[in-house]
C-alpha cells in the first residue's frame, strides 16, 4: 500500500499532533521511547565541544540527552514542523533550533562531527537527497545515528493493533497514528537500510537493535 507523504501533508500532520506528541510517545511505547533514545545516545562517541545536528528533532527528547551526555557540545536541531520546533524550544531554551528542511539546508559541507535521526527518514519522501544532503554536512569520520523502527516481528503486530486505539482514546483522533503504522510497513528493513546508507558514503560502525528488534538504531561513519 502507497500512503500519501507529500512534504505539506506530513508537516501538516506532525503540527497537528505536536501537542500531544510526547504523551502519546509515552503511551504508545509504554514508557519505553526515552529509555531507548539515551541507550542509542550512549552509542555515539562524540569528541569534546563538538557541533551536533539532530536533524528531524522533533521536540526536542534527542538534544535534550545529548545536552545530558555531551554538556559541552555545540547543539542544533532542524524540523520543518513550525509545531514541534516551539515546543523543542521551550524544552530546550539553551539550544539552537531551525525551522527548516533537511532535504535543503543552509548548513557548510563538512560542518558537523555528529548528525542524529530518531523516527525522522521514514517521513521524508526523497530519501537519496536527504542522504546526499546529510553526508555533505557531515564531516569526514564524523558518526551518523539513526533510530526508528526495525523489524517486523510481534511487537510491531501488537503496536500496529493498538496504537489507533490508544490514539482515538487520548487524542480523539486516531487519523495521524494510522499514518504512522502504514509508514512503517512501508520502511525498509535494518538490514536494507544499511545497504541503502551505505550506498551514499557511510559504513555501518555499530547497531543495537531493542525490544527484540523492533527497535533500531545504527550508527554510520561517513567515509
Amino acid at each position: 500500500m502507497t500512503i500519501q507523504k507529500t512534504p505539506q501533508y506530513i508537516q501538516n500532520l506532525f503540527d497537528t499532533i505536536a501537542s500531544k506528541y510526547d504523551f502519546m510517545n509515552n503511551i504508545i511505547s509504554l514508557g519505553l521511547q526515552k529509555n531507548i533514545k539515551s541507550k542509542a545516545v550512549k552509542l555515539l562517541d562524540i569528541p569534546p565541544e563538538a557541533k551536533i545536528l539532530d536533524a528531524c528533532c522533533g521536540t526536542g527528547d534527542i538534544v535534550s540527552l545529548i545536552k545530558l551526555k555531551f554538556p559541552n557540545s555545540e547543539i542544533t536541531g532542524i524540523d520543518f514542523s513550525s509545531q514541534m520546533i516551539e515546543i523543542a524550544k521551550n524544552k530546550n531554551p539553551n539550544i539552537n533550533f531551525v525551522l527548516g528542511d533537511i532535504t535543503k539546508t543552509q548548513f557548510p559541507s563538512d560542518n558537523f562531527n555528529t548528525i542524529t535521526m530518531a523516527f525522522g527518514f521514514r517521513n521524508i519522501p526523497d530519501k537519496e537527497k536527504t542522504l546526499n544532503e546529510l553526508h555533505r554536512i557531515l564531516k569526514t569520520n564524523g558518526e551518523f545515528l539513526h533510530l526508528d523502527f526495525g523489524e517486523k516481528n510481534i511487537f510491531n503486530l501488537i503496536f500496529d493493533k493498538f496504537t489507533p486505539i490508544l490514539a482515538e482514546i487520548f487524542c480523539g483522533n486516531s487519523a495521524p497514528y494510522k499514518y504512522l503504522i502504514n509508514s512503517k510497513k512501508e520502511f525498509p528493513s535494518p538490514n536494507e537500510l544499511i545497504k541503502l546508507f551505505e550506498a551514499f558514503g557511510f559504513k555501518l560502525k555499530k547497531r543495537r537493535d531493542f525490544v527484540f528488534g523492533a527497535i533500531s538504531a545504527q550508527v554510520f561513519v561517513k567515509i
